[in-house]
């Protein structure tokens, strides 16, 4: 087993690899079919998708008290603005 460096946050080699492996990838026949059918679902299909969306947003307003009270936390107010 050889000795890899760990290059951290911005990994090129991983990076590298990601983009060689996805240019591969989308020059395939394969990636090809695939990015032709991308987005392509059945009613059923948009109908999940839907409801999932509306399950999340709901989610989310239910986990946000300045959504649901309208009001600005006040720690935010006495941050200077950039």
């Amino acid at each position: 087993m050889g000795t890899t460096r760990n290059e951290g946050e911005g990994n090129k080699t991983a990076d590298r690899n990601y983009r060689k492996a996805t240019k591969e990838f989308v020059e395939s026949e394969r990636g090809k079919k695939e990015i032709e059918n991308a987005g392509n679902v059945s009613p059923s299909e948009e109908q999940e998708i839907r409801r999932a969306e509306q399950q999340a947003k709901q989610r989310a307003k239910d986990h946000d008290p300045e959504e649901l009270s309208g009001e600005e936390d006040s720690s935010r107010n006495s941050r200077p603005a950039h």
